[in-house]
Protein backbone atom coordinates (compact mmCIF):
# COMPACT_ATOMS: atom_id res chain seq x y z
CA UNK A 1 0.00 0.00 0.00
CA UNK A 2 1.77 3.41 -0.83
CA UNK A 3 1.73 6.47 1.45
CA UNK A 4 -1.01 8.14 0.50
CA UNK A 5 -3.35 5.30 1.07
CA UNK A 6 -2.09 4.69 3.97
CA UNK A 7 -2.74 8.11 5.18
CA UNK A 8 -6.44 8.13 3.78
CA UNK A 9 -7.17 4.74 5.45
CA UNK A 10 -5.76 6.64 8.54
CA UNK A 11 -8.28 9.34 7.72
CA UNK A 12 -11.19 7.62 7.07
CA UNK A 13 -10.96 4.97 9.78
CA UNK A 14 -12.17 6.99 12.12
CA UNK A 15 -14.86 8.09 10.59
CA UNK A 16 -15.90 4.17 9.14
CA UNK A 17 -15.95 3.64 12.77
CA UNK A 18 -18.19 6.34 14.01
CA UNK A 19 -20.49 6.01 11.67
CA UNK A 20 -20.85 2.16 12.59
CA UNK A 21 -21.15 2.91 16.23
CA UNK A 22 -23.64 5.67 15.58
CA UNK A 23 -25.55 2.75 13.29
CA UNK A 24 -25.31 -0.21 16.08
CA UNK A 25 -26.78 3.01 18.76
CA UNK A 26 -29.56 3.78 16.41
CA UNK A 27 -30.92 0.50 15.96
CA UNK A 28 -31.08 0.16 19.82
CA UNK A 29 -32.47 3.01 20.63
CA UNK A 30 -35.28 2.47 18.13
CA UNK A 31 -35.82 -1.04 19.58
CA UNK A 32 -36.84 0.96 22.63
CA UNK A 33 -37.64 4.15 21.52
CA UNK A 34 -40.45 3.04 19.24
CA UNK A 35 -42.16 0.84 21.48
CA UNK A 36 -41.97 3.24 24.26
CA UNK A 37 -43.23 6.02 21.98
CA UNK A 38 -46.59 3.94 20.80
CA UNK A 39 -46.91 3.87 24.44
CA UNK A 40 -46.80 7.70 25.28
CA UNK A 41 -49.39 7.97 22.72
CA UNK A 42 -51.90 6.15 24.38
CA UNK A 43 -50.94 7.92 27.35
CA UNK A 44 -51.95 10.87 25.78
CA UNK A 45 -54.87 9.25 24.40
CA UNK A 46 -53.95 9.39 20.87
CA UNK A 47 -54.01 6.65 18.39
CA UNK A 48 -50.57 4.65 18.87
CA UNK A 49 -49.35 5.35 15.29
CA UNK A 50 -48.93 10.00 16.66
CA UNK A 51 -46.16 7.85 18.69
CA UNK A 52 -44.32 6.78 15.72
CA UNK A 53 -44.75 10.37 14.24
CA UNK A 54 -43.67 11.89 16.79
CA UNK A 55 -40.38 9.65 17.07
CA UNK A 56 -39.58 10.14 13.64
CA UNK A 57 -40.21 14.11 12.18
CA UNK A 58 -39.34 15.94 15.50
CA UNK A 59 -36.18 13.42 15.84
CA UNK A 60 -34.84 14.71 11.99
CA UNK A 61 -35.26 17.97 12.75
CA UNK A 62 -33.05 17.97 15.93
CA UNK A 63 -30.63 15.67 14.51
CA UNK A 64 -29.81 18.44 11.85
CA UNK A 65 -30.26 21.46 14.02
CA UNK A 66 -29.33 20.30 18.11
CA UNK A 67 -26.29 21.54 19.97
CA UNK A 68 -26.39 18.01 21.72
CA UNK A 69 -24.20 14.70 19.57
CA UNK A 70 -26.58 12.29 21.82
CA UNK A 71 -30.17 13.72 22.82
CA UNK A 72 -32.63 11.75 21.46
CA UNK A 73 -36.12 13.68 21.14
CA UNK A 74 -39.32 12.33 20.86
CA UNK A 75 -41.99 12.39 23.66
CA UNK A 76 -41.66 11.83 27.26
CA UNK A 77 -43.73 10.12 29.87
CA UNK A 78 -44.25 13.69 31.35
CA UNK A 79 -45.06 15.37 28.21
CA UNK A 80 -46.99 12.52 27.44
CA UNK A 81 -49.27 13.09 30.41
CA UNK A 82 -49.42 16.81 29.83
CA UNK A 83 -50.32 16.65 26.75
CA UNK A 84 -52.97 14.04 27.34
CA UNK A 85 -54.44 16.39 30.35
CA UNK A 86 -54.70 19.28 27.90
CA UNK A 87 -56.61 17.39 24.99
CA UNK A 88 -58.97 15.58 27.37
CA UNK A 89 -60.19 19.16 27.98
CA UNK A 90 -60.08 20.65 24.58
CA UNK A 91 -61.84 17.46 23.33
CA UNK A 92 -63.98 15.83 26.12
CA UNK A 93 -66.35 13.52 23.90
CA UNK A 94 -62.90 12.70 22.71
CA UNK A 95 -63.66 12.32 18.63
CA UNK A 96 -60.54 10.66 17.10
CA UNK A 97 -60.20 13.10 14.17
CA UNK A 98 -60.84 16.67 16.74
CA UNK A 99 -58.07 14.97 18.79
CA UNK A 100 -55.50 14.68 16.15
CA UNK A 101 -56.34 18.19 15.44
CA UNK A 102 -55.91 19.27 18.65
CA UNK A 103 -53.18 17.52 19.34
CA UNK A 104 -51.40 19.36 15.80
CA UNK A 105 -52.66 22.52 17.27
CA UNK A 106 -50.89 21.66 20.77
CA UNK A 107 -47.46 20.72 19.01
CA UNK A 108 -47.20 23.97 16.60
CA UNK A 109 -48.09 26.22 19.88
CA UNK A 110 -45.43 24.48 21.84
CA UNK A 111 -43.10 24.78 19.03
CA UNK A 112 -44.20 28.16 18.34
CA UNK A 113 -43.06 29.52 21.84
CA UNK A 114 -39.76 27.84 21.91
CA UNK A 115 -39.24 29.53 19.21
CA UNK A 116 -40.29 33.07 20.73
CA UNK A 117 -38.45 32.15 23.87
CA UNK A 118 -34.92 31.42 21.93
CA UNK A 119 -35.99 35.10 19.91
CA UNK A 120 -36.38 36.73 23.29
CA UNK A 121 -32.92 34.91 24.35
CA UNK A 122 -34.30 32.99 27.61
CA UNK A 123 -32.69 30.16 27.86
CA UNK A 124 -32.01 30.50 31.28
CA UNK A 125 -35.40 29.73 32.07
CA UNK A 126 -34.05 26.22 32.15
CA UNK A 127 -32.70 26.32 35.25
CA UNK A 128 -35.74 28.18 36.74
CA UNK A 129 -37.39 25.41 38.21
CA UNK A 130 -35.22 24.53 41.21
CA UNK A 131 -34.40 20.68 41.47
CA UNK A 132 -36.34 19.61 44.52
CA UNK A 133 -39.42 20.85 43.08
CA UNK A 134 -39.28 19.40 39.96
CA UNK A 135 -38.27 16.27 42.07
CA UNK A 136 -41.46 16.60 43.59
CA UNK A 137 -43.36 17.46 40.36
CA UNK A 138 -42.19 14.49 38.39
CA UNK A 139 -42.87 12.03 41.40
CA UNK A 140 -46.48 12.92 41.25
CA UNK A 141 -46.30 12.57 37.21
CA UNK A 142 -44.96 9.30 38.00
CA UNK A 143 -47.96 8.63 40.27
CA UNK A 144 -50.93 9.71 37.97
CA UNK A 145 -49.35 7.79 35.22
CA UNK A 146 -48.79 4.70 37.12
CA UNK A 147 -52.85 4.89 38.25
CA UNK A 148 -53.95 5.80 34.67
CA UNK A 149 -52.36 2.89 33.41
CA UNK A 150 -53.19 -0.11 36.27
CA UNK A 151 -56.98 -0.01 34.82
CA UNK A 152 -55.77 -1.60 31.39
CA UNK A 153 -53.65 -4.19 33.31
CA UNK A 154 -56.45 -5.34 34.81
CA UNK A 155 -58.98 -5.04 31.92
CA UNK A 156 -61.52 -2.39 32.92
CA UNK A 157 -62.58 0.85 32.54
CA UNK A 158 -62.46 4.02 34.66
CA UNK A 159 -64.17 7.35 34.44
CA UNK A 160 -61.38 9.88 35.75
CA UNK A 161 -62.65 11.98 38.67
CA UNK A 162 -59.32 13.05 40.08
CA UNK A 163 -56.60 11.09 41.83
CA UNK A 164 -57.61 10.37 45.00
CA UNK A 165 -61.30 9.33 43.72
CA UNK A 166 -59.71 7.17 40.60
CA UNK A 167 -57.23 4.89 43.80
CA UNK A 168 -61.12 4.39 45.11
CA UNK A 169 -62.94 3.77 41.85
CA UNK A 170 -60.06 1.60 40.90
CA UNK A 171 -60.74 -0.51 44.32
CA UNK A 172 -64.07 -0.80 44.37
CA UNK A 173 -63.56 -2.02 40.32
CA UNK A 174 -60.97 -4.76 41.11
CA UNK A 175 -63.74 -7.73 41.31
CA UNK A 176 -63.84 -6.83 37.46
CA UNK A 177 -60.32 -7.76 36.59
CA UNK A 178 -59.30 -9.90 33.43
CA UNK A 179 -57.45 -12.63 34.41
CA UNK A 180 -56.64 -13.29 30.86
CA UNK A 181 -55.35 -9.43 30.15
CA UNK A 182 -54.06 -9.51 34.05
CA UNK A 183 -51.81 -12.68 32.53
CA UNK A 184 -50.58 -10.50 29.22
CA UNK A 185 -49.55 -7.88 31.67
CA UNK A 186 -47.64 -10.15 33.79
CA UNK A 187 -45.82 -11.68 31.08
CA UNK A 188 -44.80 -8.27 29.99
CA UNK A 189 -43.56 -7.41 33.03
CA UNK A 190 -41.86 -10.36 33.72
CA UNK A 191 -40.03 -9.24 29.78
CA UNK A 192 -39.03 -6.17 31.03
CA UNK A 193 -38.30 -6.70 34.11
CA UNK A 194 -35.76 -9.66 33.77
CA UNK A 195 -34.07 -8.96 30.79
CA UNK A 196 -33.25 -5.18 32.02
CA UNK A 197 -31.74 -7.01 34.95
CA UNK A 198 -29.54 -9.59 33.19
CA UNK A 199 -29.00 -6.97 30.53
CA UNK A 200 -29.04 -3.44 31.15
CA UNK A 201 -30.27 -1.25 28.47
CA UNK A 202 -31.31 -4.21 26.18
CA UNK A 203 -33.84 -3.95 23.55
CA UNK A 204 -36.92 -5.25 26.47
CA UNK A 205 -39.41 -3.09 25.15
CA UNK A 206 -39.22 -4.75 21.22
CA UNK A 207 -39.11 -8.70 23.05
CA UNK A 208 -42.19 -7.49 25.26
CA UNK A 209 -44.26 -5.93 22.07
CA UNK A 210 -42.70 -8.50 19.38
CA UNK A 211 -43.76 -11.64 21.67
CA UNK A 212 -47.09 -9.76 22.60
CA UNK A 213 -48.25 -9.57 19.22
CA UNK A 214 -46.64 -13.12 18.08
CA UNK A 215 -48.87 -14.00 21.22
CA UNK A 216 -51.87 -11.90 20.56
CA UNK A 217 -52.20 -13.52 16.63
CA UNK A 218 -51.49 -16.98 17.73
CA UNK A 219 -53.59 -17.42 20.79
CA UNK A 220 -56.51 -14.82 18.94
CA UNK A 221 -56.38 -12.74 22.23
CA UNK A 222 -58.96 -9.71 20.82
CA UNK A 223 -61.56 -12.11 20.73
CA UNK A 224 -61.28 -13.42 24.29
CA UNK A 225 -61.58 -9.83 25.69
CA UNK A 226 -58.29 -8.47 25.35
CA UNK A 227 -58.36 -5.26 23.96
CA UNK A 228 -55.80 -4.36 21.51
CA UNK A 229 -54.56 -1.14 19.83
CA UNK A 230 -56.72 -1.95 16.47
CA UNK A 231 -55.74 -0.49 12.91
CA UNK A 232 -53.14 1.87 12.10
CA UNK A 233 -52.85 3.84 9.35
CA UNK A 234 -49.93 2.37 6.82
CA UNK A 235 -47.55 4.56 5.54
CA UNK A 236 -45.86 7.91 6.56
CA UNK A 237 -47.55 11.00 8.21
CA UNK A 238 -50.08 13.45 6.25
CA UNK A 239 -49.91 16.93 6.26
CA UNK A 240 -52.16 17.93 9.16
CA UNK A 241 -52.86 21.32 9.24
CA UNK A 242 -53.39 22.81 13.42
CA UNK A 243 -57.05 24.08 14.44
CA UNK A 244 -56.79 27.85 15.12
CA UNK A 245 -59.92 28.05 16.93
CA UNK A 246 -58.70 25.67 19.81
CA UNK A 247 -55.26 28.49 20.26
CA UNK A 248 -56.79 29.89 22.59
CA UNK A 249 -58.00 27.26 24.87
CA UNK A 250 -54.87 24.92 24.56
CA UNK A 251 -52.25 28.15 24.82
CA UNK A 252 -52.31 27.75 29.02
CA UNK A 253 -51.37 24.11 28.88
CA UNK A 254 -49.28 24.92 25.98
CA UNK A 255 -47.01 27.22 28.01
CA UNK A 256 -46.36 24.60 31.05
CA UNK A 257 -45.70 21.96 28.07
CA UNK A 258 -42.65 23.91 26.43
CA UNK A 259 -41.11 24.87 29.32
CA UNK A 260 -41.09 20.68 30.42
CA UNK A 261 -40.18 19.69 27.33
CA UNK A 262 -37.30 22.55 27.13
CA UNK A 263 -36.43 21.70 30.92
CA UNK A 264 -36.34 18.18 30.36
CA UNK A 265 -34.15 18.34 27.05
CA UNK A 266 -31.65 20.76 28.74
CA UNK A 267 -31.45 18.01 31.68
CA UNK A 268 -31.23 15.36 29.34
CA UNK A 269 -28.23 16.74 27.05
CA UNK A 270 -25.98 18.29 29.83
CA UNK A 271 -26.29 15.19 31.68
CA UNK A 272 -25.44 12.73 29.18
CA UNK A 273 -22.50 15.39 27.12
CA UNK A 274 -19.06 13.58 26.71
CA UNK A 275 -16.36 15.16 27.75
CA UNK A 276 -15.03 16.19 24.43
CA UNK A 277 -18.51 17.20 23.45
CA UNK A 278 -19.51 20.62 22.84
CA UNK A 279 -21.19 22.25 25.11
CA UNK A 280 -25.11 22.20 25.00
CA UNK A 281 -26.25 25.92 24.58
CA UNK A 282 -29.44 26.80 26.01
CA UNK A 283 -30.74 29.34 23.30
CA UNK A 284 -29.63 26.92 20.50
CA UNK A 285 -31.84 24.08 22.07
CA UNK A 286 -34.79 26.48 22.37
CA UNK A 287 -34.20 26.49 18.62
CA UNK A 288 -34.20 23.17 17.40
CA UNK A 289 -36.52 21.87 20.20
CA UNK A 290 -38.68 24.38 18.78
CA UNK A 291 -38.89 23.67 15.25
CA UNK A 292 -38.79 20.43 15.49
CA UNK A 293 -41.86 20.41 17.75
CA UNK A 294 -43.53 23.00 15.13
CA UNK A 295 -42.64 20.59 11.73
CA UNK A 296 -43.72 17.71 13.73
CA UNK A 297 -47.08 19.64 14.04
CA UNK A 298 -47.93 19.55 10.32
CA UNK A 299 -47.21 15.83 10.19
CA UNK A 300 -49.53 14.84 13.43
CA UNK A 301 -46.91 14.54 15.85
CA UNK A 302 -47.40 14.98 19.31
CA UNK A 303 -45.12 17.45 21.80
CA UNK A 304 -41.84 16.19 21.80
CA UNK A 305 -38.73 16.94 24.15
CA UNK A 306 -35.16 15.18 24.69
CA UNK A 307 -35.84 12.10 26.60
CA UNK A 308 -33.34 10.66 29.57
CA UNK A 309 -34.21 7.09 29.42
CA UNK A 310 -33.55 6.93 25.24
CA UNK A 311 -30.84 9.12 25.11
CA UNK A 312 -28.99 6.85 28.14
CA UNK A 313 -29.78 3.56 25.46
CA UNK A 314 -27.60 5.94 23.00
CA UNK A 315 -24.78 6.88 25.18
CA UNK A 316 -24.57 3.39 26.28
CA UNK A 317 -24.90 1.20 22.95
CA UNK A 318 -21.58 4.29 21.83
CA UNK A 319 -23.67 6.90 19.82
CA UNK A 320 -21.27 9.32 18.83
CA UNK A 321 -23.37 11.73 16.83
CA UNK A 322 -26.74 12.71 16.35
CA UNK A 323 -26.54 10.05 13.04
CA UNK A 324 -27.60 7.23 15.68
CA UNK A 325 -31.19 9.76 15.70
CA UNK A 326 -31.62 9.57 11.96
CA UNK A 327 -31.01 5.65 11.96
CA UNK A 328 -33.53 5.68 14.55
CA UNK A 329 -36.07 7.99 12.62
CA UNK A 330 -35.47 5.77 9.62
CA UNK A 331 -36.35 2.26 11.81
CA UNK A 332 -39.60 4.75 12.42
CA UNK A 333 -40.41 5.49 9.22
CA UNK A 334 -39.78 1.57 8.10
CA UNK A 335 -42.09 0.35 10.96
CA UNK A 336 -45.18 2.86 9.63
CA UNK A 337 -44.44 1.26 6.15
CA UNK A 338 -44.08 -2.38 6.55
CA UNK A 339 -45.12 -3.05 10.49
CA UNK A 340 -48.39 -1.02 10.55
CA UNK A 341 -50.80 -3.98 10.38
CA UNK A 342 -48.45 -6.03 12.79
CA UNK A 343 -48.88 -2.83 15.51
CA UNK A 344 -52.95 -3.13 15.43
CA UNK A 345 -52.32 -6.93 17.63
CA UNK A 346 -50.79 -5.58 20.31
CA UNK A 347 -52.68 -5.44 23.48
CA UNK A 348 -52.98 -2.75 25.31
CA UNK A 349 -52.43 -3.83 28.23
CA UNK A 350 -48.57 -4.84 26.82
CA UNK A 351 -48.65 -1.02 26.23
CA UNK A 352 -50.02 -0.53 29.63
CA UNK A 353 -46.98 -2.00 31.37
CA UNK A 354 -44.41 -0.50 29.11
CA UNK A 355 -45.50 2.83 30.16
CA UNK A 356 -45.34 1.32 33.64
CA UNK A 357 -42.00 0.33 33.58
CA UNK A 358 -40.52 3.28 31.54
CA UNK A 359 -42.31 5.75 34.20
CA UNK A 360 -41.91 4.27 37.80
CA UNK A 361 -38.70 5.98 37.62
CA UNK A 362 -40.11 9.28 38.15
CA UNK A 363 -40.73 8.30 41.65
CA UNK A 364 -37.61 8.88 43.34
CA UNK A 365 -38.27 8.15 47.36
CA UNK A 366 -33.98 8.36 47.56
CA UNK A 367 -34.05 11.60 46.34
CA UNK A 368 -36.72 12.83 48.55
CA UNK A 369 -34.42 11.09 51.51
CA UNK A 370 -31.15 12.72 50.41
CA UNK A 371 -32.97 15.97 50.01
CA UNK A 372 -34.42 15.65 53.57
CA UNK A 373 -30.92 14.74 55.32
CA UNK A 374 -29.21 17.83 53.57
CA UNK A 375 -32.02 20.49 53.51
CA UNK A 376 -35.30 20.08 55.50
CA UNK A 377 -37.44 23.08 53.51
CA UNK A 378 -36.51 21.99 50.34
CA UNK A 379 -37.87 18.53 51.21
CA UNK A 380 -41.22 20.29 52.18
CA UNK A 381 -40.95 22.26 48.88
CA UNK A 382 -40.82 18.58 46.94
CA UNK A 383 -43.45 17.43 48.71
CA UNK A 384 -46.07 20.08 48.05
CA UNK A 385 -45.15 20.06 44.70
CA UNK A 386 -45.95 16.04 44.25
CA UNK A 387 -49.22 16.97 46.10
CA UNK A 388 -49.98 19.57 43.66
CA UNK A 389 -50.26 17.39 40.93
CA UNK A 390 -52.20 14.60 42.75
CA UNK A 391 -54.79 17.41 44.56
CA UNK A 392 -55.03 19.89 41.32
CA UNK A 393 -54.06 18.23 38.29
CA UNK A 394 -50.88 18.25 36.00
CA UNK A 395 -51.14 21.61 34.49
CA UNK A 396 -52.27 23.50 37.34
CA UNK A 397 -49.10 21.10 39.30
CA UNK A 398 -46.84 23.02 36.60
CA UNK A 399 -48.33 26.35 38.33
CA UNK A 400 -48.02 25.20 41.57
CA UNK A 401 -44.37 23.75 40.98
CA UNK A 402 -43.12 27.46 39.33
CA UNK A 403 -45.11 29.62 42.46
CA UNK A 404 -43.18 26.65 45.25
CA UNK A 405 -39.77 27.80 43.58
CA UNK A 406 -40.57 31.10 43.37
CA UNK A 407 -41.32 30.80 46.81
CA UNK A 408 -38.14 29.26 47.50
CA UNK A 409 -36.15 31.41 46.01
CA UNK A 410 -37.68 34.70 47.56
CA UNK A 411 -37.26 33.18 50.83
CA UNK A 412 -33.83 32.29 50.26
CA UNK A 413 -32.87 36.05 48.98
CA UNK A 414 -35.27 37.59 51.83
CA UNK A 415 -33.40 35.65 54.20
CA UNK A 416 -29.67 36.02 53.17
CA UNK A 417 -27.23 34.93 55.97
CA UNK A 418 -25.78 37.41 58.69
CA UNK A 419 -22.31 36.26 60.35
CA UNK A 420 -20.47 38.02 63.49
CA UNK A 421 -17.01 37.09 61.74
CA UNK A 422 -13.87 36.07 64.03
CA UNK A 423 -10.24 35.06 64.05
CA UNK A 424 -9.24 31.83 64.74
CA UNK A 425 -7.21 31.89 67.37
CA UNK A 426 -3.34 31.74 66.93
CA UNK A 427 -4.03 31.88 63.02
CA UNK A 428 -4.84 34.77 60.70
CA UNK A 429 -8.16 32.92 59.70
CA UNK A 430 -11.40 35.26 59.85
CA UNK A 431 -14.43 32.95 59.76
CA UNK A 432 -17.98 33.37 61.06
CA UNK A 433 -18.41 32.47 64.93
CA UNK A 434 -19.97 28.70 65.83
CA UNK A 435 -20.40 26.42 68.00
CA UNK A 436 -17.98 24.12 66.21
CA UNK A 437 -14.96 26.80 66.92
CA UNK A 438 -15.71 27.89 70.72
CA UNK A 439 -12.13 29.22 70.61
CA UNK A 440 -12.29 31.92 67.67
CA UNK A 441 -11.60 35.59 69.52
CA UNK A 442 -13.49 38.26 68.98
CA UNK A 443 -12.63 42.04 69.90
CA UNK A 444 -13.67 44.22 72.99
CA UNK A 445 -15.34 47.38 71.46
CA UNK A 446 -14.97 46.00 67.69
CA UNK A 447 -18.22 44.17 65.98
CA UNK A 448 -17.73 42.82 62.78
CA UNK A 449 -20.92 41.70 60.48
CA UNK A 450 -20.47 39.32 57.38
CA UNK A 451 -23.84 39.79 55.20
CA UNK A 452 -23.80 37.38 52.41
CA UNK A 453 -25.88 37.69 49.11
CA UNK A 454 -27.29 40.97 46.81
CA UNK A 455 -29.24 43.38 49.26
CA UNK A 456 -31.91 45.26 47.52
CA UNK A 457 -35.46 46.42 48.65
CA UNK A 458 -36.89 42.37 49.34
CA UNK A 459 -34.39 42.20 52.56
CA UNK A 460 -32.41 45.24 53.26
CA UNK A 461 -35.00 45.10 56.42
CA UNK A 462 -34.01 41.93 57.66
CA UNK A 463 -30.18 42.44 57.55
CA UNK A 464 -30.57 45.78 59.38
CA UNK A 465 -32.91 44.44 61.82
CA UNK A 466 -30.31 41.49 62.45
CA UNK A 467 -27.61 43.63 62.69
CA UNK A 468 -29.02 45.71 65.31
CA UNK A 469 -29.70 42.74 67.46
CA UNK A 470 -26.06 41.65 67.35
CA UNK A 471 -25.38 45.83 67.72
CA UNK A 472 -27.64 45.34 70.97
CA UNK A 473 -26.31 42.29 71.77
CA UNK A 474 -22.47 43.05 71.86
CA UNK A 475 -22.15 46.89 72.48
CA UNK A 476 -19.02 47.58 69.92
CA UNK A 477 -17.68 51.04 69.88
CA UNK A 478 -17.12 50.10 65.97
CA UNK A 479 -19.37 48.69 63.82
CA UNK A 480 -17.41 47.20 60.60
CA UNK A 481 -19.50 45.84 57.89
CA UNK A 482 -17.64 43.09 55.85
CA UNK A 483 -18.78 44.00 52.14
CA UNK A 484 -17.21 41.38 50.52
CA UNK A 485 -19.87 38.51 49.84
CA UNK A 486 -22.73 41.21 48.59
CA UNK A 487 -21.95 41.80 44.77
CA UNK A 488 -23.98 44.97 44.82
CA UNK A 489 -26.74 46.88 46.79
CA UNK A 490 -29.94 48.28 45.33
CA UNK A 491 -30.82 51.98 45.48
CA UNK A 492 -33.84 51.40 48.28
CA UNK A 493 -31.37 49.37 50.69
CA UNK A 494 -28.49 51.96 50.07
CA UNK A 495 -31.08 54.60 51.22
CA UNK A 496 -31.73 52.28 54.62
CA UNK A 497 -27.63 51.77 54.75
CA UNK A 498 -26.82 55.68 54.89
CA UNK A 499 -30.13 55.54 57.24
CA UNK A 500 -28.20 53.41 59.46
CA UNK A 501 -24.73 55.28 59.47
CA UNK A 502 -26.78 58.27 60.95
CA UNK A 503 -28.19 56.16 63.68
CA UNK A 504 -24.99 54.97 64.76
CA UNK A 505 -23.38 57.98 64.95
CA UNK A 506 -26.54 59.36 67.13
CA UNK A 507 -25.97 56.52 69.31
CA UNK A 508 -22.48 56.88 70.27
CA UNK A 509 -20.52 54.26 67.51
CA UNK A 510 -18.85 54.46 64.22
CA UNK A 511 -19.96 52.55 61.21
CA UNK A 512 -16.95 51.38 58.84
CA UNK A 513 -17.31 49.27 55.49
CA UNK A 514 -14.66 46.92 54.43
CA UNK A 515 -14.27 44.82 51.23
CA UNK A 516 -16.32 46.65 48.84
CA UNK A 517 -16.37 45.24 45.69
CA UNK A 518 -16.12 47.76 42.73
CA UNK A 519 -20.01 47.33 41.90
CA UNK A 520 -21.16 48.27 45.30
CA UNK A 521 -18.14 50.68 45.91
CA UNK A 522 -19.13 52.85 42.59
CA UNK A 523 -23.03 52.71 44.39
CA UNK A 524 -21.55 54.56 47.70
CA UNK A 525 -19.76 57.00 46.16
CA UNK A 526 -22.21 57.77 43.50
CA UNK A 527 -24.59 58.26 46.71
CA UNK A 528 -22.02 60.39 49.12
CA UNK A 529 -21.81 58.20 51.68
CA UNK A 530 -18.17 57.93 50.61
CA UNK A 531 -17.50 61.14 51.26
CA UNK A 532 -19.26 61.42 54.46
CA UNK A 533 -17.14 58.33 55.61
CA UNK A 534 -13.92 58.99 54.58
CA UNK A 535 -10.71 57.21 53.42
CA UNK A 536 -10.36 56.24 57.42
CA UNK A 537 -13.83 53.84 57.02
CA UNK A 538 -13.32 52.78 53.95
CA UNK A 539 -10.94 50.00 54.47
CA UNK A 540 -9.86 47.15 51.84
CA UNK A 541 -10.93 44.19 54.03
CA UNK A 542 -11.88 42.66 57.67
CA UNK A 543 -8.34 42.37 58.97
CA UNK A 544 -7.49 45.76 57.97
CA UNK A 545 -10.23 47.30 59.95
CA UNK A 546 -8.49 44.90 62.69
CA UNK A 547 -5.04 46.73 62.30
CA UNK A 548 -7.02 49.97 62.41
CA UNK A 549 -8.76 48.98 65.40
CA UNK A 550 -6.15 47.55 67.38
CA UNK A 551 -4.13 50.76 66.34
CA UNK A 552 -6.81 53.31 67.32
CA UNK A 553 -7.02 51.27 70.63
CA UNK A 554 -3.42 51.63 70.88
CA UNK A 555 -2.98 55.33 70.61
CA UNK A 556 -5.58 55.69 73.29
CA UNK A 557 -3.79 53.47 75.36
CA UNK A 558 -1.03 55.59 74.94
CA UNK A 559 -2.88 59.09 75.20
CA UNK A 560 -4.18 58.27 78.46
CA UNK A 561 -0.95 55.97 79.86
CA UNK A 562 0.88 59.67 78.72
CA UNK A 563 -1.71 61.62 80.82
CA UNK A 564 -2.18 59.87 83.80
CA UNK A 565 2.09 60.47 83.82
CA UNK A 566 1.64 64.15 83.40
CA UNK A 567 -0.77 64.34 85.99
CA UNK A 568 1.39 62.28 88.63
CA UNK A 569 4.46 64.96 87.89
CA UNK A 570 1.82 67.73 88.32
CA UNK A 571 1.38 66.61 91.63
Amino acid sequence: MSQSQQTDSRRTSPGTATLRFDLVAGLTAAAVVLPKAMAYASVAGLPVAVGLYTAFVPMVIYALLGSSRVLSVSSTTTLAILAGTQLGLAVPDGDPARLLSAAATLTALVGVMLLLAAALRLGFVANFISTPVLTGFKAGIGLVIVLDQVPKLLGVHLAKAGFFRDVLSLVQHMPETSMITLAVAGATFFVLIGMELLWPHSPAPLVAVGGSIAASWYFGLHDQGVSIVGLIPQGLPSLTLPDLTLVEQLFPGALGIALMSFTESIAAGRAFAGKADPPVKANRELIATGLANLGGALFGAMPAGGGTSQTAVVRAAGGCSQKASLVTAGAAAATMLLLAPLLGLLPNATLAAVVIVYSVGLIQPVEFSSILKIRRMEFYWALVACLGVLFFGTLKGIVVAIIISLISLLTQTANPPVYVIGRKRGADVLRPLSPENPDDEIFDGLLIVRPEGRIYFANAQNIAERINALVDQYQPRVVTLDMSRVPDIEYSALQMLIEGEKRTTERGMTLWLAALNPTALSVVRQSGLADRLGKERLLFNARAAIVRFQNIQSEIGDRKRFNEKDESHEQ
